[in-house]
């Protein structure tokens, strides 16, 4: 980011840039220009809790755009409510700065609240500083149903497995930001730059799934944690797999078939359920108009295989390790 804004304190950066452009939600009694917030959680409610940090150098590269990366920061918390069920409502922003930039910070709270707006979630707190390097990190809060939250546990043998929308399109788009894969694929960064949390799609998952986790470090990781969690294992169908057409030239171009399994950022919702795969699919596409597709099947005996060209593949440790 190029040179300071000296004369602008924190209090005038945050009434400028964030307090006077949020959106605003009913729940958040007291928002921004207090010592804290204050939230109201009705009776037949619980109150859910989430957060993530974005690291410049580790989790997006340098000169990525603001708006982007603003967008991308709050997206992720959204996800995980998603993955929960959860109504979001609002959230907090910490925000580590080289420098305060006036037209940096224009494009970060255009992305920001292009997001906040297009949920009606409001900004209700949070702190900046200076720092040597750029640090976004995030806590989003919503609201669910008493005893309607989705969980990891709860798979069992004979569930189908589900995920919403394509698989391994943000992967691809990394490939492009890097310019690792120019063949064609430029579809595929608004996926990896602006992803769309799945919260409509989550509430619709309410009394359906068994289990719902959002697909953050790659589906092989993130759907061992849900079999881990029930103590479970399952069998994916490659033929099941629901590619886009930039993902289908790329694996025929190269033949890496494990790129879709493991690379994170879709930020789709995988989840299990019993009963009729049909009846399942069309229940969610009508109440999110979100395409969903089954996978296979959690089995007793545990781990995660991959049916594949009439082989089963056990898969190993693929996906985004953070330590």
């Amino acid at each position: 980011m190029p040179t300071d804004l000296k004369s602008l304190s924190e209090f005038d950066l945050i009434r400028r840039y964030f307090a006077e452009r949020t959106p605003r939600h009913a729940a958040v009694h007291l928002g921004i220009g207090d010592d804290c917030a204050l939230l109201a959680v009705p009776s037949d409610r619980q109150l859910v809790v989430t957060a993530d940090t974005l690291v410049q150098g580790v989790h997006f590269l340098p000169g990525v755009d603001a708006g982007d990366l603003a967008y991308k920061a709050l997206a992720v918390n959204l996800s995980d409510l998603a993955a929960m069920g959860a109504e979001a409502c609002a959230f907090t922003l910490a925000l580590t700065l080289p420098s305060a930039d006036p037209a940096w910070l224009e494009a970060f709270t255009a992305g920001l609240f292009a997001l906040a707006g297009q949920f009606g979630v409001e900004l209700c707190g949070g702190d900046t500083t200076r720092g040597p390097v750029l640090v976004v990190t995030i806590q989003a809060m919503g609201l669910v149903p008493q005893g309607q939250a989705l969980t990891r546990t709860g798979a069992k043998a004979g569930d189908g497995i589900y995920l919403t929308g394509c698989l391994g399109d943000a992967g691809l788009g990394l490939q492009v930001a890097k310019g690792e894969w120019r063949r064609t694929a430029v579809d595929t960064l608004p996926r990896f730059n602006r992803p769309l949390p799945r919260l409509p799609e989550g509430i619709a998952l309410r009394g359906l799934a068994s289990a719902c986790i959002d697909v953050s470090d790659g589906l092989a990781a993130d759907l061992s944690h849900v079999l881990q969690a029930g103590g479970v294992g399952a069998t994916l169908d490659w033929l099941r797999l629901p590619f886009s057409t930039s993902m289908r030239e790329y694996i025929a171009a190269t033949g890496d078939w494990r790129l879709p399994l493991s690379c994170g950022d879709d930020y789709e919702l995988c989840f299990t359920a019993p009963g009729n795969p049909a009846s399942i699919i069309d229940q969610v596409t009508q109440a999110s108009g979100c395409p969903c597709t089954l996978l296979g099947f959690i089995e007793a005996e545990p781990g995660l295989r991959l049916l594949r060209h009439g082989t089963v593949e056990v898969l190993g440790a693929l996906g985004y390790r953070h330590f």
